[in-house]
């Protein structure tokens, strides 16, 4: 069961003008499910994103880049199409084929250029890509187009995901209030590197498209690459941040400017609830934990700190017995590659709990205390480097019995 998420009420999800989505049960992998979105955009609509670092990234991820960089400044996207069940990755000459024949067959349905249109695939990798589905079910995504449907879009690109992920929220940017509406699928094979996690932001905000590009590179850092599962980078990771202009404010230009940051931290807040909704969904998660390091020489040096406690499959595994074997949080520490590291200045928390102090075992530490802290369904580790003035915050899971049984049965 997912670790305190609930299901968003479709009615907190707002229409965000000159945005409409509509879905289709194509059969890409299951019959009778609804696996194929089409996100369909206004003429002039600003689009930017950051995608997985896997060399081995996915076809769509391949021809979106290509797509993004071949209308940058000459034209504006008019539509994505997303499908789930085949990740259309590993796939070859075959598969860059079949991410364009999709974006062809739609782009004559909206009566666009095939460079307009960006695909997107999550699902079973190395499989060919079912085009002959995709390109019967994209006329009854068209039909369903609505402004109002982003939680049936959310639960479109789901895949092991137990509940849709979305959210919305309304700021004050400028002289308007603006909306932000976001959707995300993941629940495995996650630890996003950007720059199967997909997330897909829109705003009715008027900002210039280097400015877009700036926020969703902005957004990601501190949203969802600061989240880990599996330490699995996955072949396919793309998040999109639209904005289609449509509010009554003057265009925000200056990165400089209030009405920019306003903007950035508005987008960032809607990415890190859609980030934290994955981890909270992880597959077979029992335990949502937060890993904060602080005091280091370095953003970096924290980052690698954390994510060597987050991707520990020991550290993980004690968390989901509820057992305080806490030393394999300092082994992990240990290892982060920190090599001028002072363990005798470092000091170590669960929750309050003191643990470790000046790197060793504090005195007055009871094991009961330890028990306690880890037998809440969220959890804080604060790690103390002590050696500077830098910090980060990541989120991450448990490791459980089911996640195996999950990843096992993926393909049955």
């Amino acid at each position: 069961m997912p670790v305190n998420l609930s299901s968003p009420n479709p009615a907190s999800l707002l229409p965000v003008a000159g945005v409409m989505l509509g879905i289709a049960a194509a059969g890409i992998r299951k019959v009778g499910r609804h696996d194929l979105l089409v996100i369909k955009l206004d003429d002039g609509a600003k689009v930017a994103g950051v995608f997985t670092q896997n060399r081995f990234c996915a076809a769509p991820v391949i021809v979106t880049r290509e797509h993004l960089q071949s209308v940058d400044g000459a034209a504006s996207i008019r539509a994505l199409v997303i499908n789930t069940g085949n990740a259309n990755a590993g796939t070859g000459k075959d598969g860059l084929a079949n991410a364009r024949r999709t974006c062809a067959d739609l782009a004559v349905l909206l009566g666009c250029d095939p460079n307009q249109i960006l695909p997107f695939s999550t699902g079973v990798i190395m499989e060919p890509l079912p085009v002959e589905r995709i390109a019967a079910g994209l006329p009854a995504c068209l039909a369903d187009l609505r402004a109002a449907n982003w939680f049936n879009a959310a639960n479109a690109i789901m895949t092991t995901d137990t509940l849709p992920k979305a959210t919305a929220q309304q700021n004050r940017i400028g002289s308007a209030n603006v909306t932000l509406t976001g959707i995300a699928k993941g629940a495995g094979m996650i630890h996003p590197n950007m720059a199967t996690m997909l997330g897909f932001i829109a705003t009715d905000a008027r900002v210039s498209l280097p400015l877009v590009k700036a926020a969703v590179a902005y957004a990601a850092e501190r949203s969802f690459n600061c989240i880990s599962v599996d330490g699995d980078t996955s072949t396919n990771d793309s998040f999109m941040l639209i904005a289609s202009g449509t509010a009554h404010m003057d265009e925000v230009t200056d990165a400089r400017s209030v009405e920019f940051v306003a903007f950035r931290d508005a987008v960032t807040a809607v990415a890190t609830q859609l980030a934290q909704s994955i981890i909270r969904d992880a597959e077979g998660a029992t335990k949502f934990i937060t890993v904060r390091v602080e005091g280091g020489g370095t953003e970096e040096e924290c980052r690698r700190v954390g994510f060597a406690i987050a991707h520990s499959p020991l550290v993980k595994t004690a968390f989901f017995a509820s057992d305080p074997n806490l030393g394999r949080i300092l082994a992990a520490i240990g290892y982060a590659g920190i090599a001028d590291l002072d363990v005798e200045k470092l000091d170590l928390y669960l929750d309050d709990v003191l643990v470790a102090r000046h790197g060793g075992r504090n005195p007055a530490y009871q094991e009961t205390d330890g028990q306690r802290v880890m037998k809440q369904s969220e959890i804080t580790v604060r790690v103390a480097l002590n050696r500077g003035g830098a910090n980060a915050t990541l989120w991450t899971c448990d490791l459980s019995h089911d996640y195996v049984s999950i990843n096992a049965d993926y393909r049955s």
